[in-house]
């Protein structure tokens, strides 16, 4: 199980990784070693996953969300296949953080009597300014 919060885990059978040649930084291996890991994470088939945090994962995915529900995270950062490994984990995990947690709603509010009254001297005072830029009179 890969423990995402305290209240949620995904099984381990729910990850795809497939190995891929990765460009950049390698050296000699760059074109011969396959480090780049591709993990893949069926997220809309999950059983472990609530409706609402796949709601929210929905939108927070973007394009790394294909068509068939699939969270798709390359990670190619280092040179190792098991750094990479860790690092496309690591990614799905925050991903899932940020979707498991629910937002503030915002309470809507009124403004103050004292607000009100900031507002319009403020106003006030601008009017004033703006008043004085005027032509001057020559006569």
């Amino acid at each position: 199980m890969l423990q995402v919060t305290n209240s949620l885990a995904i099984d381990e059978a729910e990850l795809d990784e497939s190995f891929i040649r990765a460009t950049g930084p390698g050296g000699q291996n760059v074109n011969k070693v396959e480090t780049a890991v591709q993990l893949r994470f069926r997220a809309m088939a999950s059983a472990n996953l609530p409706d609402a945090v796949k709601a929210r994962l929905r939108e927070l995915a973007g394009q790394r969300l294909n068509q068939e529900g699939e969270i798709v995270i390359t990670a190619r950062r280092f040179r190792t296949r098991e750094m990479n490994r860790q690092d496309a984990r690591h990614r799905l995990v925050e991903l899932l953080r940020d979707a498991a947690e629910e937002p503030i709603r915002r309470r809507a509010t009124r403004p103050t009597r004292a607000s009100k009254e900031r507002k319009l001297e403020a106003k006030k005072q601008r009017a004033r300014v703006k008043r004085s830029r005027g032509r001057v009179d020559e006569s």
